[in-house]
């Protein structure tokens, strides 16, 4: 999955936190996401009165990416809950790490491997 059908994948199943989602679907979520608060802040360089731009950006993205984290967290065979870990400062990267690793191979309890 390209960075186009990732953020196409992110935003079409914004509300969707069952299933799975592989690798390359959730970090080129995460790129796609960069790249829009680059291209905001570049606007908000430009013209502090474009902030709102990036407000909107921020809370329209904030669902979307919270569904894609869960469904990556359901691809390694662990409760979208163990998202919460992430708050706990240092201990959190735990997830980080959780995000890199490969998905179960074949269906889990969770659902079908996204990669078929």
């Amino acid at each position: 999955m390209g960075l186009v059908d990732a953020v196409k994948s992110g935003i079409s199943n914004y509300a969707n936190f069952s299933g799975r989602a592989s690798r390359s679907e959730y970090w080129f979520w995460v790129l796609g996401v960069l790249i829009g608060y680059i291209v905001f802040a570049a606007l908000m360089a430009a013209s502090e009165k474009l902030g709102i731009l990036f407000v909107l950006f921020y809370l329209a993205i904030i669902i979307p990416s919270l569904s894609v984290a869960v469904r990556r967290l359901h691809d390694t065979d662990r409760s979208g809950w163990m998202i919460l870990i992430g708050l706990i400062p240092i201990i959190g990267l735990i997830v980080i790490y959780w995000y890199c690793l490969s998905g179960t191979a074949g269906e889990n309890q969770y659902g079908a491997d996204p990669l078929g």
